[in-house]
């Protein structure tokens, strides 16, 4: 199964969250042998490691996991467009899936 496509905005100098809940043919997945990891690169090639973003499964017997940067980490973050992704690794099944990709827009802190 193909990644789902989602673009995202990252306000620069502020904290950024998002929730996602997985689900498979409107079933929650059981998410409690999975751990996620998610980057954010200047373009889906590069080596250049712009950001980690923290990722938690925030409620496994539903699927929910969050994925967050402090303020501290977005401030260092030039405004301008990067790529990203979210992958899940199933320590029982030994395999990893890419959940979601996309584009993520930093836009400028104003205020400082």
């Amino acid at each position: 199964m193909a990644a789902g496509k989602y673009d995202i905005v990252i306000d620069q100098g502020a904290d950024f969250a998002l929730s996602l809940s997985i689900a498979q043919d409107g079933t929650s997945v059981n998410l409690s042998n999975h751990t996620a990891t998610a980057q954010l690169r200047p373009t889906p090639t590069s080596d250049t490691l712009t950001a980690t973003f923290t990722c938690t499964v925030t409620d496994a017997a539903n699927g929910t996991i969050k994925m967050a940067m402090p303020y501290t980490l977005t401030a260092n973050v030039a405004a301008g467009k990067y790529y990203y992704d979210l992958e899940l690794f199933n320590s029982s099944a030994s395999s990893m899936t890419r959940l979601i990709e996309g584009v993520a827009r930093v836009t400028p802190n104003v205020t400082r």
